[in-house]
């Protein structure tokens, strides 16, 4: 009798585990991943939103040129941590770390941090 209850235990564990593990990426959940692709579109956007809030907060001109690399974390929504290159206001490109946390099922992304490297 235990021991048809050890393999129904086994059987109901094992496919949660691979669940889980699958969930990560082989990070785990919660882990950093590089971004692999820094011109998507979805990057971009990300990108673009995080200069013109700064812009709004600072009152600067910042100006996008690119995303140089970043990473994304899945947290409450997908963390991603930017280096953006941008072109101020005297025209001098200089690159930018910027931290968004997006929320695709609430529609929002929020800026959380944003400064000059």
């Amino acid at each position: 009798m235990m021991m048809k209850s050890l393999i129904c235990l086994s059987l109901i564990l094992l496919p949660l585990v691979s669940v889980v593990e699958g969930l990560g990426g082989g990070g785990g959940l919660g882990s950093r991943k590089p971004i692999k692709n820094v011109s998507d579109p979805d990057v971009v956007a990300v990108a673009k939103y995080a200069i013109e809030e700064h812009n709004k907060e600072s009152k600067e001109k910042l100006v996008f040129v690119k995303v140089v690399e970043g990473t994304t974390q899945v947290v409450s929504g997908t963390k991603y941590d930017l280096k953006i290159a941008a072109r101020d206001g005297g025209g001098k490109i200089k690159n930018y770390e910027a931290v968004v946390v997006e929320k695709l099922w609430l529609h929002s992304k929020s800026l959380e941090s944003f400064k000059a490297l």
